[in-house]
């Protein structure tokens, strides 16, 4: 799967590593539901470090279909809020 991160570009993942996100991801919606935003902060952060390390880059250049797209690091609660669906940012 392509995930594009906002702001930084695409990176190509693994579909075994999708399980391991969505409990960010299920985690990340639960904090919303709050209006946790230190929480949502820490959870977006944890979420874009994983896929940074579980991804390999693809190159500046490369224009590839996202399957994913998440939100920048310094997104707003409010402005992930519109990004996601019914399911997360995560397809589950």
């Amino acid at each position: 799967m392509i995930v594009r991160i906002m702001g930084e570009g695409q990176v190509r993942l693994a579909d075994e590593h999708l399980a391991e996100l969505n409990k960010l991801d299920d985690l990340l919606l639960e904090e919303m539901e709050k209006g946790d935003g230190p929480g949502f902060r820490a959870t977006l952060h944890a979420l874009l470090d994983k896929v940074r390390e579980l991804g390999t880059p693809l190159a500046d250049e490369a224009l590839e279909p996202s399957g994913l797209i998440l939100p920048p690091p310094g997104a707003t609660l409010a402005e992930v809020r519109e990004l996601l669906s019914d399911d997360g940012l995560i397809p589950g």
